[in-house]
């Protein structure tokens, strides 16, 4: 009988932690059954830390006093059902010399699918070998078949047949291509960053010397710095954000007791952190910035997430410099989300891209969150869930500012308050892609698909079995099956994009991927050829 150790990392935010546990401990004595009856055992590297209520790796420092103690050559598994902060493991992991199998739970309550994908980034950014499974039963062939065959041989072998090298042109747009990228290159462009490394994502970290031969540069700000310009803007300002987006029909679910709900002062500081990034990014001439959000803005101001989605947007309440003057005015600032550089990367080309072709240019990550078959029966086709921890565009939304709400953030992630910017993502053609750095490299990956809308209780169902504060895309790939779209892909966050038709999505995502080629990115395209 061999011996497995399983490892689990968490949130550094020790209320996620206890309150995530139920679901990981849970999952962990399904782990374990199922092992036992292939004919191993497993062994917890750290202890449940029964004062505390949880049983996960809390800290960087901590992971690497627990992997000091682990057998480097031991057969190791990363069991994650919920958020987990990738740096906690990966120092420890960068040693080790057994097989690793990273494993994740199917399930909405909470985001292990999507700690299970930046886990994996990061270690593909690290150059780790490591194999992936996931389940939702713990019974099923799949995921029985993989979990023999790491047993066995020490790896998996997933079915990546969806992914083909990119190896077309532009066609009639290698003009529109040559021009945009001379223009990169010959005037610079700059990525404010306010702080990096956002919730341990390591992956999300692009090296400078892989963003420079493009002409990408970045600007290091400090959430200090968004913080201070905040307590600039007169409340007054941020009022009359407010009004505009009330006037154009935004719903604001508002309550009294700002520590469990959504207040009105919360909601105006979030328009003034809007204005004081608007007004640093032209300050210091940001192409597109990244708010961290995260271990010390989040205690000190409302969630950034109604900001990051009013920034997206090119209809967006106007902000004004000392001469009177507007910046940037009908036009998007690009923002990518949880300094998430891959994403601010593929938002800036995207932007550049779709303005010149004439396609919508709001774009957003979202987490995989999750996703399955719908259940009222109206799409044959597997439904993703895409959903981000907050912000979406509202010209996503049906309706647009009209067709989106505010509700306040989870007080377990956001104890300063703060409201979404919530919709359901409007039907439409869309292109999805993803910047990952591996073996050294920028890479792409690309395809299309479709925002499909549900019938209102198989939405509400959805929404329910995550987060219902955050905004939804239910997605249909073209051409890729769930379990392809896990085995390939190398990040918690896909980018998406309308288009106003499916000739018009194909044209963008040519034209994207050539200009991707021509800056030097390896582009790979998934479910399509282009």
């Amino acid at each position: 009988m061999t011996e497995i150790t399983l490892v689990a990392s968490g949130d550094l935010r020790e209320s996620a932690n206890v309150q995530c546990w139920p679901a990981q401990s849970q999952m962990e004595a399904s782990l374990a059954r199922v092992l036992a009856g292939m004919g191993h055992t497993v062994r917890r590297a750290h202890p449940v830390k029964e004062e505390l209520g949880h049983g996960f790796i809390a800290s960087q420092r901590e992971g690497m006093d627990v992997f000091a103690g682990i057998d480097p050559d031991a057969p190791l598994i990363v069991a994650e059902a919920v958020w987990q902060y990738s740096h906690h493991v990966l120092p420890g992991l960068t040693t080790h010399r057994g097989p690793i199998l990273t494993l994740a739970n199917w399930a909405g309550e909470w985001p292990g699918l999507v700690g299970l994908l930046n886990l994996n980034g990061s270690l593909t950014k690290a150059g780790i070998a490591y194999s992936s499974l996931w389940s939702e039963t713990f019974d099923d062939a799949f995921f029985l078949s993989g979990l023999r065959e790491w047993l066995d041989t020490g790896r998996i072998t997933h079915d990546t047949s969806h992914a083909t090298a990119f190896s077309g042109g532009a066609g009639p747009d290698a003009a529109l291509v040559d021009g945009i990228a001379a223009d990169l290159r010959d005037r610079k462009i700059i990525l404010g960053v306010f702080d990096e490394g956002c919730m341990g994502m390591y992956n999300a970290i692009v090296p400078d010397e892989l963003m420079m031969p493009m002409g990408m540069f970045k600007e290091r700000l400090s959430q200090s710095a968004l913080y201070h310009a905040t307590l600039q803007v007169p409340t007054e300002e941020g009022r009359a954000v407010y009004d505009w987006l009330v006037d154009r029909g935004m719903t604001f679910h508002l309550g009294t007791d700002p520590a469990t709900e959504l207040t009105e002062d919360q909601v105006i500081d979030q328009c003034r952190m809007y204005i004081a990034a608007v007004r640093l990014a032209d300050q210091f001439g940001c192409e597109a910035i990244g708010i961290q959000y995260q271990q010390g803005l989040k205690d000190l101001l409302p969630a950034s997430d109604l900001v990051e989605g009013m920034l997206n947007t090119d209809d967006r309440p106007d902000v004004t410099r000392a001469d009177g003057s507007v910046i940037r005015q009908g036009q998007a600032i690009v923002h990518f989300n949880e300094v998430d550089e891959c994403a601010g990367i593929d938002g800036i080309l995207t932007n550049r891209v779709h303005r010149a072709l004439g396609q919508p240019v709001e774009t957003t990550l979202h987490d995989l969150r999750w996703g399955g078959p719908d259940l009222s029966g109206a799409h044959e086709d597997y439904v993703w869930v895409f959903e981000i921890s907050g912000a979406a565009p509202a010209a996503h939304h049906p309706g647009g500012w009209a067709g989106s709400e505010s509700l306040r953030q989870p007080p377990m992630f956001f104890p300063a308050g703060g409201g979404t910017l919530k919709g359901y993502a409007k039907p439409g053609e869309i292109v999805w892609s993803r910047v990952f750095v591996e073996g050294g490299r920028l890479k792409m990956d690309i395809g299309r698909g479709q925002a499909v809308a549900l019938p209102p209780e198989e939405q509400e169902r959805r929404s329910r079995a995550t987060n219902p504060e955050w905004p939804i895309m239910n997605a249909v790939l073209t051409g890729v099956t769930r379990d392809q779209m896990m085995a390939r892909h190398k990040a918690n966050h896909v980018q998406v994009v309308y288009a106003t038709g499916p000739a018009e999505a194909d044209r963008a995502l040519r034209v994207r991927a050539a200009l991707a080629a021509k800056l030097g990115i390896e582009v790979t395209c998934c479910g399509i050829s282009a």
